[in-house]
């Protein structure tokens, strides 16, 4: 106040020059030397060029695996086809169907008012799959100049394992951003690769739908990590929200568990919020964005009601309206998800014929033990344990704070660089511990979850906030010794990784095989040559699959599961492997109008499973019949008064004969055609 007292009260020359020239004070900015610029934006320019290798890098990588595992450019196209297994060769087919169309008018239309894909039902694909990404692929094939160079199946390959790439720079410069440096981004790539095991399986799942979608929630995650940093801009603001609403509305459009992972990143933004963590008004404008990209998608997807009602958008919009949106739409469509998850965290037994299908694959169980002996092998468990126990240290202390002072302003005078705990950081912690949590609990959703621990341990690795703390507890903290441990470990890292690893990623390219399935390509020749192609095939959702898209024939059932009546149609169709009279098996399948169903040995026979967890099991137990073979049953589970329908017909005798032709037989494969218009056999 004094000084300020003598400026105004000062008079004459000094005075007057002291109003007119700015004063010289500590606010004021350094000037930054031109050649700090200079070297700054070439250390940028080598990080992102090298960004752009690494990505590239992991595409050409997973598709020579792909290649090499099963000579792709060698076999025939109907062997191509079916090495598309299960949903994979269903969303395929849909490709192949656009392509096929006279015009992309027709391929839309036929979509739309769909007739083979449901025997005796016209749906519409776009609303009931996520399959905008075929269609957008066959449009752009068609009027692309590249027919006469590139097949439409290399196309399609190409494209998801390009994806890779994306995924990989965007997990990339999530670490980049979080630590300050590129070598955090380098090292993230390198574990994405050397983990390739847990971190994708785009290489023998190509359509699978988190292929085309998690390289997207990836983008999603680094756009907002960009848009969490402090004082942006507000164009850099808009910007990083532009990329936030698309990446997100691309990863809702290509997936239909995207409302699921929305719900897990909506309530960890809430959590962060709550805590003070991240800014109320940030965390707003990121449930603006996640709001808007489900409503779009409910749009496209032809006003969907499993979107409307879906958790998150209700979570969202109003925890009160999540009853009304899920009694008022009478929605049925994802029930059985949640009729899994109670069975799966032991809330009551269940004989719920499809919680149980889930709950008996090894997909949907635990992560398994050898998971973590592969991270730690490659030596991206550790750093990873390291960050997260770091982090979540800071983070309790900065939310307890928060919490405890209430004087305390989370982010003072609205400068985020300010507090504990910087909001990208937070929000990244979260990701990785909520979705860490998922993959533990179920083992396909590991892959939502590995790629980002790559990006999280590497920041762990690279990065002063984790580094700082430790060292003043241990009291060696020193501006230089930070530095360099910084820079130092990362180099050293990824060198050891090269050396260890690289022979044997060298031999793994080198190793080749071939794609080898007689039997299923001598059944898809049969039933293109010998059967009508308005037939209706009834048999395993995993093989029908494979029967569209290589015969185009009608199918009774599949395996898109995601709706009530196909899921209560599959159970019906599947009495084929139950207990169950031929009568009573003709009916059903006639009622769906089948021409013909394919008994496979490998389920009829099946050892694959444990007693329990074998389809006929768990057909037996929801029909409320005893099990196959030694072993414990429920008391109130009564025998069968009919012998295994897929075993007893193989004898070609009465009444089976009655009801059912064999037409066609290999090792694996049984044919039947059902016979029309029969009448009921009268007793003696």
């Amino acid at each position: 106040m004094t000084a300020l007292r003598q400026r105004k009260g000062s008079k004459g020359k000094e005075g007057s020059q002291e109003l007119q020239k700015p004063e010289t004070t500590l606010e004021t900015k350094p000037r930054i030397p031109a050649g700090s610029v200079l070297w700054s934006v070439l250390w940028s320019v080598v990080g992102g060029l090298v960004a752009v290798s690494l990505g590239l890098l992991t595409c050409i990588y997973v598709a020579t695996l792909h290649e090499n595992d099963l000579w792709f450019s060698n076999i025939k196209e109907v062997e191509q086809e079916i090495s598309f297994r299960t949903e994979c060769g269903l969303y395929y087919s849909y490709y192949k169907q656009m392509l096929q169309a006279s015009s992309v008018q027709e391929g839309l239309f036929e979509l739309i008012n769909d007739n083979t894909t449901e025997s005796k039902r016209t749906i519409n694909l776009l609303q009931r799959m996520n399959i905008y990404q075929e269609v957008f692929l066959g449009v752009l094939y068609r009027i692309l100049p590249i027919q006469t160079s590139l097949e439409p199946v290399y196309f399609y390959i190409y494209t998801v394992f390009g994806l890779q790439t994306v995924y990989v720079i965007a997990l990339y410069v999530t670490s980049w951003l979080l630590s300050g440096t590129w070598l955090s981004g380098a090292l993230t790539a390198v574990w994405f690769i050397l983990n390739r095991i847990d971190t994708t399986r785009v290489e023998f799942t190509i359509p699978l739908r988190e292929n085309w979608s998690i390289p997207f929630l990836a983008l999603q995650v680094a756009a907002i990590t960009y848009y969490l940093r402090p004082q942006l801009k507000p164009l850099q603001q808009k910007l990083a929200l532009s990329l936030i609403f698309l990446s997100t509305l691309t990863f809702s459009l290509t997936w239909q568990f995207n409302q699921f992972i929305l719900l897990m990143q909506a309530l960890a933004l809430f959590a962060l919020d709550c805590l003070d963590l991240v800014s109320t008004g940030k965390v707003t404008c990121l449930y603006l964005v996640q709001v808007s990209s489900l409503l779009l998608v409910w749009l496209l997807q032809f006003f969907n009601p499993m979107i409307l009602g879906s958790l998150a958008l209700s979570f969202i919009v109003a925890a009160l309206t999540v009853n009304f949106f899920q009694k008022a739409l009478q929605l049925r469509s994802d029930e059985h998800i949640y009729k899994f998850i109670k069975a799966k965290f032991g809330l009551g037994s269940t004989r719920d014929f499809d919680a149980n299908l889930y709950l008996c694959e090894e997909a949907f169980g635990l992560l398994p033990f050898d998971t973590f002996e592969r991270l730690s092998d490659s030596l991206v468990l550790y750093p990873y344990i390291w960050a997260v126990s770091i982090m979540t240290i800071v983070a309790t202390v900065a939310a307890v704070r928060n919490l405890s002072d209430s004087t305390n302003t989370p982010f003072p005078n609205g400068k985020e660089e300010e507090t504990f705990l910087r909001p990208a950081v937070a929000y990244n912690l979260s990701h990785t511990v909520v979705f860490g949590l998922l993959a533990y609990s179920t083992m396909r959703m590991k892959y939502l979850w590995a790629g980002h621990m790559c990006a999280f341990a590497a920041y762990g690795i690279c990065s002063d906030e984790v580094w700082r703390p430790f060292l003043k507890v241990i009291r060696l903290h020193t501006t230089a010794r930070e530095r360099l441990i910084r820079y130092t470990v990362p180099v050293l890292l990824l060198g050891f990784l090269y050396y260890k690893f690289s022979p044997k990623l060298l031999e793994e390219m080198s190793e080749l095989r071939e794609f080898y399935d007689p039997d299923t390509v001598d059944l898809m020749n049969w039933i293109s040559t010998k059967t009508s192609k308005k037939a209706v095939f009834a048999g395993s959702m995993q093989l029908l699959a494979g029967v569209k898209l290589c015969t185009g024939r009608v199918l009774t059932n599949h395996p898109h599961y995601e709706d009530k009546s196909l899921r209560e149609r599959t159970r019906q169709v599947y009495q084929i492997y139950a207990r169950q009279s031929p009568e009573d098996v003709h009916k059903i399948l006639r009622s769906f109008g089948t021409d013909y169903v394919i008994l496979e040995d490998s389920i009829c026979y099946e050892r694959r499973h444990n007693r329990g967890c074998r389809l006929r099991d768990l057909l037996d137990v929801s029909n409320g019949h005893i099990m196959d073979g030694p072993g414990e049953n429920e008391v109130d589970l009564t025998p069968s008064p009919h012998p295994r329908f897929c075993d007893e017909i193989r004898t070609d005798q009465p009444p089976y004969t009655t009801y059912f032709t064999r037409v066609f037989t290999n090792k694996t494969f049984h044919v039947y055609k059902l016979k029309k218009g029969k009448k009921k056999t009268k007793s003696n």
